[in-house]
């Protein structure tokens, strides 16, 4: 089955962060750490792949930080799980843009799980990180800071979670 994992999820989050701090200036990783309540490590690695994707600009130095590279609605959460997962196909042999599988002419499966992966696609094109940030008033879609670790994200990544006591 294909799953989000927590790198993909965490990511996500992220972005909206970002989105919703939108005031012009720079966001330090630590404050979004905090807010979201994951370990600065674990960001810095999910950061990397962001500004691979070119999702997120950097600036350097003391009043440094980072800032969405263009407005909320410009992306699709689609290419932020993608900047974040790599590929997200639903079954192996459809990983890559040429799939190599022996038996890919003469397998009756392919069409479901290329159905499938189409679905999925178009569904998470179909949302923009703007669609994510809330209603009109400008109120942030969830409250992170006080989400559970759920049971699968033990074995899920490395990602470790913080907890902060209320």
């Amino acid at each position: 089955m294909m799953r989000i994992s927590t790198k993909g999820r965490y990511a996500l989050r992220i972005m909206i962060d970002l989105a919703y701090q939108n005031s012009g200036e720079p966001v330090s990783l630590r404050s979004v750490a905090e807010r979201q309540n994951i370990t600065l490590k674990y960001m810095e690695s999910i950061m990397t792949h962001l500004l691979r994707a070119q999702l997120v600009v950097s600036i350097r130095g003391k009043s440094g930080g980072y800032f969405l590279a263009r407005p909320a609605a410009d992306y699709t959460i689609f290419e932020i799980l993608k900047a974040a997962e790599g590929e997200l196909a639903t079954v192996h042999c459809l990983s890559t843009p040429q799939n190599k599988c022996p038996l890919n002419k003469t397998c009756s499966t392919l069409p479901l799980w290329s159905g499938l992966q189409t679905v999925i696609k178009t569904y998470l094109e179909g949302y923009t990180l703007a669609d994510l940030l809330g209603s009109e008033n400008g109120q942030q879609c969830c409250d992170f800071s006080t989400m559970p670790q759920s049971d699968d994200e033990a074995d899920d990544d490395e990602a470790p979670e913080v907890y902060q006591s209320i």
